[in-house]
């Protein structure tokens, strides 16, 4: 990533960018039960409640950034929101950046 695109990113996308590697969200599918969109994911890795919805569109413009995917899974469980390699890196380029 070069510094450009960390410019360009604001402290929301940054926050969302993080929760994703940290493993914190979920994409539920909306097949069963609740509506489809994020969700938090509880430390047992269920679903822990809806993410706010300013994540929820930070998180779709991440997606079309490549800088998190939703990763696929069999059947109608909920699905891991984790950040891509381009994503990985551009976190490690800002806490880089950060420390400096």
């Amino acid at each position: 990533m070069c510094q450009a695109e960390v410019g360009v990113m604001n402290e929301n996308e940054l926050s969302a960018l993080r929760h994703a590697a940290d493993g914190s969200l979920l994409f539920h599918n909306g097949l069963w039960g609740a509506p489809a969109g994020y969700w938090w994911a509880g430390p047992d890795g269920a679903s822990a409640g809806q993410v706010p919805p300013w994540e929820s569109e930070v998180l779709d413009l991440l997606e079309r950034r490549r800088l998190v995917s939703i990763r696929p899974v069999t059947g109608a469980r909920d699905r891991p929101v984790v950040a891509t390699e381009a994503g990985i890196r551009l976190l490690s380029t800002v806490n880089t950046a950060a420390a400096a």
